[in-house]
């Protein structure tokens, strides 16, 4: 017997990630074996879920991956587990156009059981109809209950259950309005400060959860007596040679997609080295920088001259390298600060990063490369300086509707670089990947 659900809301800031932490480290101190998911192209969320469920947390998005992709992920990683919790993305009917890309679709999609989060702030009854409407809204989703988020006390507490009794859907509990449950803001998305004391939080956060949530309910509501997909086949590629690897992974650079790494893995060899602290490159055929927080590690990330000479011979010398978002940041000329001060960076794409005048720029991105269709996500609050001459991208970038947008894509020698962080492990669309990492382009 498993459970299955996927935590949806009403909107964004319902509190879905603060409620997922509590539940997964619930989880997992019953003793209980967890897999998370993400639905959307998150890559910090599914770091705190990681660390809250001791497993890691994987993304289901319709717009990066293929359907079979898809049904191929959930069905891999909830084998031999407990509980697979899967945290939704803003509201649960909110997709990139209309409902496309939703968590409603991936719940859909996967037939998984729907427990809504409710922001109850500054309302009681009044949820009945916003239940009710969820609950009926699409036939193929199936909302089994909610949990109440910011409740005042008990008392405000029964005004909600009244509510979930008249609109059909069960109430399984809620978390009280405490500011010690809230986690800090970075400009970009959820902190993942190693001053942050993640642990405590995760524990205080379950602590709630099991006292005012009926944890063995809400499993009970979501059980199912087999699994919901089988697993397929996986064909394995026939490469020449084993790739080895080397990923940036430190405090400045660690969004990325844990499917893309396994991908990696499939391939070869996978080390790891850290930009902020390492003299120089490892011996690898392929280096992958992802992007993170360079512009909170300017100072260290300037100073280790013996890093950036490193870099910069492995590209000028023709080695494969790509670069996403921060790790193409860290490959220009240098990086400004939001007072605009410069800290000179590894100076493999002639160009200035800046954080400036900071302006948020996010959203799908596909870019027509070759004769390919490179497909990821765009989330960042950096920009390119004007400059005279400057570089040009070797792709076309459109949006998730169709738009043409200024997303560059940069190529120098074996050099790929751009603001948009891709997704390559999925076999339907990966074969621009293995073709720039063979050299059979």
């Amino acid at each position: 017997m498993q459970s299955h659900l996927l935590i949806g809301a009403a909107s964004s800031g319902s509190g879905k990630t603060t409620f997922t932490l509590g539940l997964l480290r619930a989880l997992k101190n019953r003793s209980l074996r967890v897999q998370p998911f993400k639905c959307g192209p998150d890559y910090i969320d599914t770091r705190h879920h990681r660390m809250a469920a001791g497993s890691p947390s994987i993304n289901l998005d319709r717009y990066m991956m293929s359907d079979q992709h898809v049904l191929d992920l959930y069905a891999r990683y909830t084998a031999g587990t407990d509980v697979a919790v899967t945290e939704g993305v803003m509201g649960l009917f909110d997709g990139y156009d209309g409902m496309q890309g939703s968590s409603a679709e991936i719940a859909g999609m996967l037939q998984i059981p729907v427990v809504l989060i409710v922001n109850a702030k500054s309302t009681a009854y009044s949820v009945a109809p916003l239940l009710y409407g969820f609950k009926h809204f699409n036939r193929s989703i199936k909302v089994v209950g909610a949990v109440f988020n910011f409740v005042a006390s008990e008392n405000h507490y029964s005004f909600l259950k009244q509510a979930c009794e008249d609109a059909g859907v069960e109430a399984l509990g809620y978390l009280p309005k405490r500011a010690d449950v809230e986690i800090p803001n970075r400009h970009l998305g959820l902190s993942l400060d190693e001053d942050f004391c993640f642990e405590e939080f995760a524990d205080r956060v379950a602590e709630l959860v099991e006292k005012h949530v009926n944890i063995d309910r809400l499993l009970e509501l979501t059980t199912v007596s087999e699994s919901i997909h089988s697993p397929l086949e996986r064909k394995q590629g026939v490469w020449h040679l084993p790739l080895r690897t080397a990923v940036a992974r430190d405090a400045a650079f660690n969004f990325v997609y844990e499917e893309n790494i396994r991908y990696l893995h499939s391939l070869g060899e996978v080390v790891y080295f850290s930009p902020l602290k390492d003299s120089s490159l490892p011996e690898v055929d392929f280096v992958y920088f992802p992007g993170g927080y360079p512009e909170l590690h300017l100072a260290a990330l300037s100073a280790n001259k013996p890093m950036l000479e490193s870099v910069r011979r492995y590209a000028e010398g023709g080695g494969r390298l790509l670069a996403e978002c921060g790790g193409m940041m860290y490959l220009s000329d240098e990086i400004r600060d939001k007072d605009g001060n410069a800290y000179p960076m590894a100076g493999v794409l002639h160009q200035s990063a800046t954080m400036e005048n900071m302006k948020l720029r996010l959203g799908y991105r596909t870019l027509l490369y070759k004769d390919f269709r490179l497909k990821g996500h765009e989330f960042h609050y950096s920009r390119l300086a004007e400059q005279k001459n400057p570089l040009p991208s070797c792709a076309v970038a459109y949006t998730a509707k169709g738009v043409e947008t200024d997303t560059p894509l940069y190529r120098f020698k074996n050099v790929l670089a751009g603001y948009t962080h891709l997704y390559w492990a999925d076999p339907a669309g990966n074969e621009w990947f293995t073709n720039y990492l063979y050299g059979k382009e």
